[in-house]
């Protein structure tokens, strides 16, 4: 499982279903890699893929994006896909700002939207 590269999954309260799509059309590639989610968001992502190795950590408002963060630092995430709803207030903003803070520090891929998204699967899988 180690040699197995590890992405980190979240989305936003109004993106989760489109996470959730998104995993399912990636399926494939995504059983190919240990996965890390927010609780919500990975418990979306086992409904329509149950199949595949999910860790799910607490809710992002609870501790789950510090927990992902903390993970990228300590070299355990290769690869971070964050659903983000511009129009929607995020409540624990500060938490979301500090995990993108570390995805740039450490030079850890970020996709915040879908477009992004494909284009890191695609790459990360050839």
């Amino acid at each position: 499982m180690a040699d197995r590269k590890c992405v980190a999954l979240i989305a936003h309260d109004q993106k989760k279903d489109d996470l959730a799509a998104f995993a399912k059309a990636n399926e494939s590639v995504f059983a190919q890699w240990k996965i890390v989610a927010t609780g919500t968001t990975g418990g979306r992502v086992l409904d329509v893929c149950p199949g595949l190795d999910i860790t799910r950590l607490k809710s992002g408002p609870l501790g789950g994006d510090q927990q992902i963060g903390a993970m990228i630092a300590t070299g355990d995430i290769e690869l971070l896909i964050f659903f983000v709803d511009p129009l929607t207030a995020m409540p624990h903003d500060v938490d979301v700002k500090a995990l993108m803070r570390l995805a740039i520090v450490y030079d850890i891929p970020m996709a915040l939207n879908r477009a992004t998204a494909e284009q890191l699967i695609d790459f990360n899988h050839n």
